[in-house]
C-alpha cells in the first residue's frame, strides 16, 4: 500500500470525531440549566396551570437541550470531514490510503494498547461494524496509533483519541462508509468520532466512561460501535482524570499517549 499520512482536518466525537472528532462535553451538556435552559424557556411556551412549567415540561426541554448540546460536541470540529487531508507520515509505510476492507462476519481480535498510565485491552467484534472494525484493525496493524496520544478529556463521558495531529482536526487521510449502530453504547464502549456529515469516520474514536453517556449518544446513533474494553477500565478513568482545558473543548493538557497499539487473533 502506499505510505500512509496523518490527517489535519478536525474531528469531534467524540471529534465536535470526527473527530471523530468530533463529543461538545458530557459535562456541558449535564449542566445545562443555566444560559442554554433560559434560552429555551424563551423560545418555547412551557404551559403549565399556573403559568409555571410542569416538571414533565422542563424535563422534555432539558432533554432537548442536552441532545442539542451532546450533538455539537459529538461532530467534528470545523474544518470539513475527518481526516479527509492527511498529516506527516505515520505508521510502518503501510497504512491504508483509503478505505480498507471489511472484517469478515463473525471475526475478533484482540487490541492490546500501552499507555502511559498502564494497559487497555480491547474487544474488537467483525459483526458490530464490519467497515470501521476493518479499517481500526487496518491502522492498527500498520502502527498508526503508536505515539498518538487522546486529546480530549470528558469526565464521567468519553475520552478520544486517534487524531495524529493532536488537535481534534487529523485523520489518515481517508474516510470510510457508514454502518448502522445496532448495539447500545456503555461504560467500556468503543466506538468512533465522526462528524454530522456523512461517510466522515477516520482514525479517531472514544471509549465511553459511564453508562449514563448511552442516551446522549443514542440520540444521535451513528457512532460506529467496534468493540469493547475488557482490561483497563481503570487506565481509562486515570487518563480521563488527567488535566484538560474545560467546556467547551475539554482538550488534554498533558495528553497521555499510546506508547504501543498491537493486535491478535484471540
Amino acid at each position: 500500500m502506499a505510505k500512509h499520512r496523518r490527517g489535519s482536518r478536525r474531528t469531534t466525537a467524540v471529534n465536535r470525531p470526527t473527530g471523530p472528532a468530533g463529543p461538545r462535553t458530557t459535562e456541558a451538556t449535564r449542566r445545562t440549566g443555566g444560559a442554554g435552559s433560559r434560552r429555551a424557556d424563551a423560545q418555547y411556551d412551557l404551559g403549565g396551570g399556573s403559568g409555571a412549567p410542569s416538571r414533565g415540561t422542563i424535563l422534555a426541554l432539558a432533554a432537548v437541550v442536552i441532545v442539542a448540546v451532546m450533538a455539537a460536541f459529538l461532530a467534528l470540529r470545523p474544518g470539513g470531514l475527518a481526516g479527509a487531508t492527511r498529516a506527516p507520515s505515520a505508521g510502518d509505510g503501510t497504512c491504508p490510503t483509503s478505505q480498507p476492507s471489511a472484517m469478515a462476519a463473525g471475526q475478533t481480535r484482540t487490541v492490546t494498547m500501552v499507555t502511559g498510565k498502564g494497559t487497555i485491552v480491547i474487544s474488537l467484534k467483525a459483526d458490530l461494524s464490519p467497515l470501521a472494525v476493518g479499517n481500526f484493525a487496518a491502522l492498527v496493524t500498520c502502527g498508526y496509533y503508536d505515539g498518538i496520544g487522546f486529546h480530549r478529556l470528558v469526565p464521567g463521558f468519553v475520552i478520544q483519541g486517534g487524531d495524529p495531529t493532536g488537535t481534534g482536526a487529523g485523520g489518515p487521510g481517508y474516510t470510510i462508509t457508514d454502518e448502522p449502530v445496532t448495539a447500545t453504547y456503555h461504560r467500556g464502549t468503543v466506538a468512533m468520532a465522526r462528524s454530522s456529515r456523512a461517510n466522515s469516520v477516520g482514525s479517531q474514536f472514544f471509549i465511553v466512561l459511564d453508562d449514563g453517556a448511552a442516551s446522549i449518544l443514542s440520540s444521535a446513533n451513528t457512532y460506529q460501535i467496534i468493540g469493547e474494553v475488557t482490561t483497563g477500565m481503570d487506565v481509562v478513568d486515570a487518563i480521563a482524570a488527567m488535566p484538560n482545558s474545560g467546556e467547551p473543548d475539554n482538550k488534554a493538557l498533558d495528553p497521555v499517549k499510546m506508547t504501543s497499539v498491537t493486535i491478535a487473533t484471540p
